[in-house]
């Protein structure tokens, strides 16, 4: 976007089918290309929505997790990078290249660090985008939406910091709105979780309800929706990362993915859940990159008996890969 920085990566994509096209709306992350020895630029968007570069000096920050520094001084943090989002579109069938579309950059000081990681789940003939606003306030939820992926309607913060990885389910339950998401405590009670929440009109949340905590090994220290859920016969199928402390791993450790079944009208019941992971870094684009071991997934779609899961692999690239859905429902054990 703009030349006084580079692509550090393309990844944690939301994916739709809108007619005869996948469309994509990815997160784009951006750090300066200037460098000063000594100094690490802190990219943010200032109040005329340029992006600007905050220089500081190396030895007043604590720079062990790439992605976030932390300040000496007061343990105040910054991101490393910024990002926007930017649509791709390709055919369903046919030419696979993708083509680059409109971008969605930040707008408003609750995104001046950048905005990311979006979901999309339609509901009612009009796209629903749930996504990150980071600020020097935290990491919130914002929601926009779209009919045409031209453009976009924002309608502000609907979880306010911490809380990330929020998902919307594609129709109501009981007469109201429900999502997943994920809030972040700074004290540790208890494993990491994802809530369960509702709306009556997908603006205004309440009835929150923890649902999942992180159990195993590979899940213990964070856990968090990845695509929207999606409804089969028997229940809600829902895609979630996990993250887990590995002696292989250095910084934030493993991310991999599991899958989970909810009941189709009481969404508060697990019915069935990974015992393992159906999906783990492995691949050298999934093990080296940005943030290295990472497979976040955050897209699906369904086609016939076949799941097409994308995800962000080591914070860098998109990838995809295709579950039997048979397979996988198999692969879950009752709770």
């Amino acid at each position: 976007m703009n030349e006084r920085f580079k692509v550090l990566g393309v990844f944690n994509p939301g994916a739709v089918v809108v007619g005869d096209e996948v469309v994509l709306l990815v997160r784009v992350a951006e750090t300066p290309s200037d460098e000063r020895p000594g100094f690490v630029g802190l990219p943010r968007y200032d109040a005329s929505g340029d992006a600007v570069v905050d220089w500081t000096p190396v030895a007043e920050l604590d720079c062990t997790d790439p992605r976030v520094v932390r300040r000496e001084s007061d343990g105040r943090v910054r991101l490393t990078s910024i990002s926007h989002l930017r649509v791709l579109r390709r055919p369903a069938r046919g030419d696979p290249a993708w083509r680059v579309g409109p971008v969605f950059l930040p707008a408003s000081p609750i995104e001046e660090y950048g905005v990311e990681d979006p979901r999309i789940t339609e509901i009612d003939g009009r796209y629903w985008i749930t996504y990150v606003a980071v600020s020097r306030h935290g990491a919130a939820t914002a929601l926009a939406s779209t009919l045409d992926f031209i453009t976009f309607e924002r309608h502000g913060v609907i979880f306010p910091p911490e809380n990330k990885d929020v998902v919307l389910f594609p129709r109501k339950i009981d007469g109201k709105y429900v999502a997943l998401n994920r809030p972040t405590a700074k004290t540790n009670f208890c494993r990491p979780e994802i809530w369960l929440s509702r709306s009556p009109d997908l603006l205004h949340w309440g009835e929150h309800q923890p649902l999942l905590s992180g159990l195993i090994d590979w899940e213990a220290e964070r856990i968090g929706a990845g695509p929207p859920p999606i409804e089969l016969s028997s229940g809600w199928l829902v895609i979630y990362h996990g993250c887990g402390v590995s002696d292989q791993c250095v910084g934030v450790g493993e991310y991999c993915a599991g899958a989970v079944v909810l009941d189709l009208f009481d969404p508060r019941k697990v019915l069935r859940r990974s015992s393992t992971p159906v999906l783990r870094p492995i691949a050298d684009f999934e093990r080296e990159g940005v943030v290295p071991n990472v497979v976040f997934p955050t897209a699906l779609i369904e086609s016939e008996a076949t799941l097409k899961v994308f995800y962000g692999a080591a914070d860098t690239a998109v990838g995809v890969v295709e579950f039997p859905l048979s397979l996988l429902l198999g692969s879950l054990c009752e709770r």
